[in-house]
């Protein structure tokens, strides 16, 4: 059970940072299978539950939360998963799954380090060895079991994407969701005065807004797959960041916003980022990143910073900063 949970929480956490496909799709598929696999184990698990109660010990209520807030991880990911329901109270079912999946952390290592489950070599036998190898095929067959039956009933969790994120009001901006990052909240820019800093090999500059507008715009269908559980595909309007930025050097790209918010890129997406000025063919909204938010395909939606008022370059590598933003 403790392999199974720590798994999920790994395969999960990497699921919310991975927006390419080609590798999201798998690992969505072994947190799903990993997932099942603990409410497999969930009826030998409360064996050992009833057992305990049965005496007193120490931390017997914290055991007890623990297997409260494990049925609530189980629970949102399957209901998130069918689509049925969106949201609980102000936030998203998934929100709630990764939530109590957080809150499930520091209780179960308090669990761990109670009860003494550390693993032993002597885990490491043949007969364990084919009890999870069984426990993984029966996880497996579940999740298939449990796709078909979604998209045979027609819920809608069949259109879900590989992330597991719901569509969302997709080609039509005007419904599709505001979110931010954590305390990241909407500003109140003025494009009057408003200037982009660039900062690269050749120097360090600013645009206006119309400065910005005379560079050749593209159109570029992408979609934004937000890690709160949905996603949407848009039709925007921007200037390639290869266009803006000298390279030189540089081993990262900086994009910051108007709010402190920012996100380091490898210097070798230049030609993979957009700066948009607008969506559907008309200007941004402010909560969807007025006047310029940055456009990342294939990368989730905290990397698609909102309100960008400078880009520099820097010698740093790009993975020199948390996996996911603090703030």
């Amino acid at each position: 059970m403790l392999f199974a949970l720590v798994s999920a929480f790994i395969t999960g956490s990497v699921v919310q940072a991975v927006g390419a496909p080609t590798a999201g799709r798998w690992l969505a598929a072994t947190h799903g299978v990993i997932g099942l696999a603990v409410l497999v184990l969930t009826p030998w698990k409360s064996r050992v539950i009833s057992r305990g109660l049965e005496r007193r010990n120490r931390g017997r209520t914290l055991s007890l939360i623990l297997a409260a807030i494990t049925l609530i991880v189980i629970v949102t990911g399957v209901v998130h998963t069918t689509g049925l329901l969106s949201r609980i109270g102000p936030f998203t079912v998934l929100w709630w799954h990764i939530a109590a999946a957080l809150a499930l952390l520091p209780v179960l290592g308090w669990h761990v380090v109670v009860r003494n489950t550390l693993p032993r070599p002597l885990d490491a036998t043949r007969r364990n060895l084919l009890r999870l190898a069984g426990l993984a095929s029966t996880g497996a067959v579940l999740w298939w079991g449990a796709d078909r039956a979604i998209s045979l009933s027609g819920l809608p969790g069949t259109e879900r994407r590989f992330t597991g994120s719901h569509e969302r009001s997709s080609f039509d901006p005007t419904g599709m969701p505001v979110t931010s990052w954590l305390d990241d909240t909407t500003p109140t820019i003025d494009p009057s005065s408003w200037r982009l800093t660039l900062s690269d090999a050749a120097g360090s500059r600013s645009l206006a807004l119309s400065d910005l507008a005379s560079f050749p715009a593209v159109e570029v269908t992408a979609d934004l797959d937000c890690t709160s559980g949905w996603w949407s595909r848009q039709i925007w309007e921007g200037v390639r960041l290869d266009r803006l930025v000298d390279a030189g050097e540089a081993r990262s790209v900086v994009v910051r916003s108007a709010t402190g918010y920012a996100r380091r890129y490898p210097i070798t997406d230049l030609g993979r980022l957009w700066l948009a000025t607008g969506v559907g063919g008309e200007s941004l909204s402010p909560g969807h990143g007025f006047p310029v938010r940055l456009i990342a395909p294939h990368r989730r939606g905290f990397w698609w910073v909102k309100w960008v008022d400078r880009v520099e370059t820097s010698s740093l590598p790009w993975w020199v900063q948390s996996p996911f933003p603090l703030t």
